[in-house]
């Protein structure tokens, strides 16, 4: 006699748990984190340490106040995937400080004071991020050149005496050391266009530094790059489907590209947004947060969309250089209305029109 499995509703056959798809997360982001250490310092991976530890007894302590059960919600990992995601936006020489309050605020304030992990609004990471640099814009925009450009080279000692005192131990500070070998002050290709935009300049003179190499910062490219391959990974285990990532880098490539049709002297390529700055770690593993995005295809489609323009926005008229982090929030606080819109009509029901009462007249 053949047996049969029976299973409630509605039969989902994938066995992977949070904990699991936290961690394919955390393996894809490898090969960025390695690059980016290569490129800027070991100072990559000391924040990402303080950032994982802040982020661990932040949650404890706070579930244990709430008590609630501690060793489950670490063993989902979204903790330790925020931590990293705060890890790798900030300056790898930003003071300790500025990454423990940031990773505090993220999982105490953003995630846990909503309700944990699934209640949340916003992107912890990318709220704690905005609040870091309107809080403290001096040490979050103090990014430094790739660490084969600079003037003094520091080791993995100097990174962390300079992460905890704000000097080497030479006594070279943090504005000494974004000095490069040419014996000028480094800024991120970002933050460079829009400074020699506002002074007059075009586009084609600004690229006519040293830090760029065909409209590539030297390092940047190579670390979207390398976080590319690991948002293909996602895409080829699962872990995220393509509406998010792929609407979203269409959108900022549409809106460069009709800028840059539009003046090419005033308004950089849409190559150049693709490769400088946080748009492939932001399309693949900041967006695709699976709590704070849309939950319909339909409306990932016009999540991701809305970011990549509102990108292309900020970084032309706003005040910040790079704004992957304000896009994503402002799409945020529009998830409950996107899904409202996109949610798809329940299967053997019509759709219904609704009737509008009139209002009738007393006699």
């Amino acid at each position: 006699m053949t047996k049969l499995a029976v299973a409630s509703s509605p039969h989902h056959h994938n066995k992977r748990d949070t904990g699991a798809v936290m961690r394919l997360v955390i393996y894809a982001m490898i090969p960025g984190i390695m690059v980016q250490t290569l490129v800027f310092g070991y100072g990559v991976i000391i924040q990402l340490l303080l950032a994982i530890i802040t982020a661990i007894v932040t949650e404890v302590v706070v579930l244990e106040v709430r008590k609630k059960s501690a060793e489950r919600a670490i063993k989902d990992y979204s903790a330790v995937l925020a931590a990293m995601l705060l890890a790798v936006s900030i300056p790898p020489l930003a003071p300790w400080w500025v990454i423990v309050i940031g990773t505090f605020f993220a999982i105490a304030i953003v995630k846990q004071l909503y309700g944990g992990l699934g209640y949340n609004m916003f992107n912890p990471a990318m709220a704690a991020y905005v609040m870091l640099l309107i809080s403290f814009p001096v040490q979050m925009t103090a990014w430094m050149p790739p660490i084969n450009a600079t003037a003094q080279q520091i080791d993995l000692w100097d990174s962390l005496y300079t992460i905890i005192t704000g000097y080497t131990s030479q006594g070279y500070s943090i504005e000494q050391l974004k000095v490069t070998i040419d014996g000028v002050t480094s800024a991120t290709p970002l933050d460079y266009m829009k400074t020699t935009l506002s002074e007059g300049y075009t586009v084609s003179e600004a690229l006519k530094d040293g830090m760029f190499n065909d409209s590539i910062g030297k390092g940047w490219g190579l670390v979207s790059l390398a976080y590319f391959g690991g948002g293909l990974f996602l895409l080829a285990k699962k872990v995220i489907n393509f509406h998010i990532p792929f609407s979203m880098i269409f959108s900022a490539m549409l809106v460069s590209t009709l800028f840059f049709m539009f003046d090419a002297s005033v308004y950089a390529s849409p190559w150049f947004h693709l490769v400088n700055g946080s748009l492939i770690i932001g399309a693949f593993f900041i967006a695709t947060d699976p709590v704070s995005a849309a939950t319909t295809n339909k409306g990932r489609l016009i999540f991701g969309a809305a970011i990549g323009f509102w990108i292309i926005v900020i970084r032309t008229w706003g005040g910040y250089p790079d704004a992957i982090a304000f896009a994503v929030l402002l799409l945020n606080m529009a998830v409950p209305l996107i899904d409202y819109y996109t949610r798809p009509r329940t299967y053997g029901h019509a759709v219904k029109v609704k009737d509008i009462p009139s209002r009738k007249n007393d006699v």
